[in-house]
């Protein structure tokens, strides 16, 4: 049984950093992919930001290329969201997501977040102006 559970969200001021982490357990396959996900306030929609498969590969959302950096720590069974630059947009509820052997390639099992069966309960991230 596969389990994830979020820490680290909190209130920040934009420009300023914060990480998330997903601690993971029954993650025994040998291809997987994983995620974090958004829900925006207000939005019943999903926006999958980033994204790492079991070969290290990885995949970001234009919303948060270049600000947004997942890492995955298979020694502590972490999967983890450096989060700089926050802007007030930003601001939503982050879930950790996992799917093992997944149908699609990473970039796509992104676009679309109901491709993952596996999901965290959800960290709330809010950034002021």
């Amino acid at each position: 049984q596969v389990q994830l559970v979020e820490s680290g969200g909190g209130s920040v001021q934009a420009g300023n950093s914060l990480t998330l982490s997903c601690a993971v357990s029954g993650m025994i396959y040998d291809s997987y992919a994983m995620a974090w996900i958004r829900a925006i306030p207000g939005n019943h929609e999903r926006e999958g930001l980033a994204a790492i498969d079991n070969d290290g590969s990885r995949t970001y959302a234009d919303s948060v290329k270049g600000r947004f950096s997942i890492f995955e720590d298979n020694a502590k069974n972490t999967l983890t969201l450096q989060m700089n630059s926050l802007r007030p947009e930003d601001t939503g509820t982050y879930y950790c997501a996992a799917e093992p052997y997944p149908h699609t390639a990473l970039p796509n099992m992104l676009r679309r977040p109901s491709n993952f069966g596996y999901w965290g309960q959800g960290i709330q991230v809010t950034v002021s102006s």
